[in-house]
């Protein structure tokens, strides 16, 4: 029998808060499947029927997280970005500091690039420009994320703005002449 979306959605995040809460205690490498399933309180076999390494879990729980908080934020552009909503993904950013922290104390960020890909993957059917556009985006706001975390969020929210669009500003303004 299929399990509805929201099913299979809990219980993969069940796995992946296991996983994150496991991580303030131990490296990956050291968590067992075993250990994850306990302490999400499912089987083995939901784990791999959802996941193929521990990292998909960490990916799939990102995504969850920026699709609550943009929903609970009534935040329009969700899936792809624009220049516009910059001050948007870094307080979001700034508002899961810890774990994203957490993230890269593992060896994580692998991770958290492949929840922007995932994010920001163009519809199906959409031109080649499109895909470009994402991929730019996904790695351009990923290179400022990582720096910013390296750097222990000691730069604003507002700072982090001003760096972005000092950055993409003069690209934008080639672009439309």
């Amino acid at each position: 029998m299929a399990r509805s979306t929201k099913v299979t959605d809990f219980l993969k995040e069940c796995i992946a808060d296991a996983l994150l809460e496991l991580l303030k205690e131990k490296s990956i490498d050291k968590i067992t499947i075993d250990e994850i399933t306990a302490k999400a309180g499912v089987g083995r076999a939901s784990y791999f029927r959802y996941f193929k390494r521990k990292e998909d879990a960490i990916t799939f729980k990102f995504i969850k997280m920026w699709e609550n908080w943009t929903h609970n934020n009534d935040v329009k552009i969700r899936n792809s970005f624009a220049v516009e909503n910059a001050r948007t993904f870094f307080t979001y950013n700034y508002g899961i500091r810890d774990t994203l922290t957490l993230i890269y104390k593992n060896n994580l960020q692998s991770a958290i690039f492949d929840s922007f890909k995932i994010i920001m993957k163009p519809e199906e059917g959409s031109d080649t420009q499109e895909h470009y556009k994402a991929a730019f985006y996904s790695y351009g706001l990923f290179a400022l994320l990582d720096e910013w975390v390296k750097r222990g969020f000691t730069e604003s929210v507002d700072d982090m703005v001003v760096y972005f669009e000092n950055l993409f500003n003069p690209i934008l303004t080639h672009y439309k002449n």
